[in-house]
Formats: C-alpha cells, structure tokens, sequence
C-alpha cells in the first residue's frame, strides 16, 4: 500500500514537471553551478592571499594550510550564493528571451507565473539553505577558522614569549549592568586562560563602588563554575564618601557568585563582521537591556543575517523581470547589470546601518530597510513586465 502511495505521489510530481520545466532547470542550474564554483573560486585565492604569510609565519605546513582553507570557504557561502543565483537567473533568462524560447511558450498560452514556478521551488529552498547556513555551518566556520589561526599565532609566540604573553589582549573592560560589577584586565592571555592585572568593582543600585577585589591573576574555573582570584587585595569603600574603609589581603579567593564568560568579555570591541551568527546574538543580547549605542552595529549585523535568509526570493523577484523585458541583446550585459544591482544593496545596507547608528531606526527596521528597498523594485518591475 505504501509503495503504490509513493509511485502515485511520484507520478504526479513528474507529471507537474513539463519539458520546458526541466530545459530551464538544466540551463539554469548548469550556469549557475558554474559561478558557485568561479565565485568560491576566487574567494579562496583571496583567502590565501591575505592568510597564507601568516599561516606560514605561525608554522602551518601542507595539510593545517588547506585545512585552514577548507574550514575558512563556507563563511562565505551565504554572500556567494545570493550573487550566483542573480547572475546565473539573469544570464540564463536573458539567453531564453534571446532566442525567443519565453515569447513562445507565452503565444502558447503560458504565464510567466507557470513558466517560472520551477525557479520559485528552487528559491524557496534556497532560503531553508541559507537559513541552515547562517545558523549552522557559518557560525562553525567563523569560530572554527579563527581558532585555528589562533591556535597557529599561539604556537609561534610559544616559541619567544612567557605563556603569559602568548596570545594576550591589553586592556580589556567589561561592564556587567545586571550584577552591578565592572571587571578590568591589564592583560588577558588567551594561551594561559588568565587574567592579570585583575580589578572587580561591585557597584550598588546607585553604580556607587561598594567593594573592589585586586588581584595579581584571575581565571574561570569551569569545574566549580566561579572565578578564582589570587595574589591579591580586597577593598570596602563607604557608599556616602567613597572613602576606603578596610583592605584584606588574600592569597587565593574563589567567587561563586562570579559567573561571567571570559570568551564574552573578549568579543566586546570586534568587528561585527568578523563574529559569528551566534556570537552576535550574544553580543545583542548583552547591550540590548542597557540600550547601549556600542550594540547597535552588533545588533544591524545579527538582524541582516536573518534578512539575507529572504535573499533568494527576492534576487528572483529582481531577476525575472529584469531579464525578459528590453531588447535582445547578449546575456553577459545582464550578468553586467546584476552587478549594479549589488552594488545598490550595498548602499543601501550601508545608509541603513547608519541610520541605526544614528538612532534614526531600530536595528531591526535597518537590516530590512535594503531588502525592503530591493522588494519595491522587483514590484516596479513586475508591474511594468505587465
């Protein structure tokens, strides 16, 4: 009984499928399996361009080099994709309307609706890939690129340095509003996991300083889930006068209560661009209660990753219209076209991110504003395909 369900349900898919159904999907996808390949590509020669004297000064040999590579590609898939679906759609409907296959099937009666609803299927489940992408296998090969180099820069710097100065951040601060604490750290090793040069404020509901642990190191302790202080001083001040009122030295001291991530503390002040999905979801979610203008960047970055998952549908929107209207001319003036059109999302995605750092918008309202703009357009054009 089953079987048969599966043929029938079978039989009837492929009967929806026609002969100029499957024409289209093998010209378009032909293509635009071609620029994926000519995209990445390129994207991985600029990759070892900018890497490759760094991975050989950090000791990368052979295999940890095209390790690197391999791991770095899929962070730039869901820019790729959305250009190789333009440029493919575009180059191979105009091709299609060249040779008038697109004016026939319309003088045989079909719509542009039917003739490109194989394109919308594949658009559709291009989204579900990009969305799978960005909240997957990016964020890995963010996260996983960068430990690598990390780990490379590590290894060189053993080799000269104190494992205290192995992979160290000056200055590092980290405002925690929600338990009222300011830490502040001459120096973070992230080779050794330490702090030093540790300063931890508690501040009262007035953010008036009420006591301060100094300390010559500090670190996370994941078994006991606190931080461990040592070699160091706790200070009580007088919340009126501000005066210090007591200074116990300590040789070790163990916080419970203290459950800040240091990989959190070390995200603080990296480009946007350079996190993850997931990191800037953190990132957000810490400003976000303080409504802290250093989050909005953070904050448009997070919300333009979800609004790129719109992507595919709205570069089809664009590209049939854009495609099939006009005169016949070579298909490679429209693949030149497509990149105006990208050139005018970026733009526009800039404006917009200033417009959220200017708090003129809400970060949210300022990663859709491109896609927003780029949707009137295909909705101008359709309108004039009409």
């Amino acid at each position: 009984m089953g079987n048969k369900f599966a043929l029938r349900a079978r039989s009837d898919l492929l009967a929806g499928v026609n002969t100029f159904d499957r024409h289209l999907l093998r010209e378009w996808l032909q293509i635009l399996g071609l620029v994926l390949v000519a995209t990445c590509g390129l994207l991985l020669v600029q990759v070892m361009y900018d890497d490759f004297r760094a991975l050989r000064e950090g000791g990368a040999r052979g295999l940890e080099q095209w390790r690197y590579f391999l791991v770095t590609m899929p962070s730039f898939l869901t820019v790729v994709l959305p250009l190789a679906l333009l440029v493919s759609l575009i180059f191979t409907l105009g091709k299609l309307h060249r040779a008038n296959e697109l004016t026939a099937m319309r003088v045989a009666g079909v719509g542009f609706g039917r003739m490109m609803a194989p394109v919308w299927v594949v658009g559709i489940l291009a989204c579900g890939l990009s969305w799978w992408l960005n909240a997957t296998v990016v964020p890995w090969s963010v996260e996983e690129s960068r430990a690598l180099k990390d780990g490379l820069e590590f290894r060189r710097q053993a080799k000269t340095m104190p494992p205290d100065r192995i992979g160290a951040v000056n200055s590092v601060g980290f405002d925690n509003p929600s338990a009222r604490r300011m830490w502040f750290f001459n120096r973070y090793s992230k080779g050794t996991q330490r702090g030093y040069g540790v300063s931890v404020s508690e501040l009262d509901a007035k953010r008036r300083e009420t006591t301060r642990l100094v300390a010559g190191q500090a670190w996370y302790d994941e078994t006991r889930a606190g931080w461990m202080f040592k070699d160091g001083r706790e200070l009580t001040f007088s919340i009126e006068t501000g005066e210090l009122t007591a200074s116990v030295p300590f040789e070790e001291k163990f916080k419970a209560s203290y459950r800040e991530d240091p990989q959190l503390m070390l995200l603080i002040d990296r480009r946007p661009t350079d996190l993850s999905f997931h990191e800037l979801g953190r990132l957000r979610d810490y400003f976000e209660p303080t409504a802290n203008p250093k989050g909005v960047p953070y904050a448009v970055r997070y919300f333009q990753l979800i609004a790129t998952t719109l992507g595919p549908l709205i570069v089809i929107a664009i590209a049939i219209p854009f495609s099939v209207t006009g005169v016949r001319v070579n298909p490679a003036v429209g693949v030149s076209k497509s990149i105006g059109l990208f050139l005018l999302y970026y733009v526009m995605a800039n404006l917009a991110s200033s417009l959220a750092t200017k708090e003129v918008v809400a970060p949210d309202v300022a990663a859709w504003l491109p896609n927003i703009g780029m949707t009137a357009l295909a909705t101008w054009l359709f309108a004039r395909l009409r």
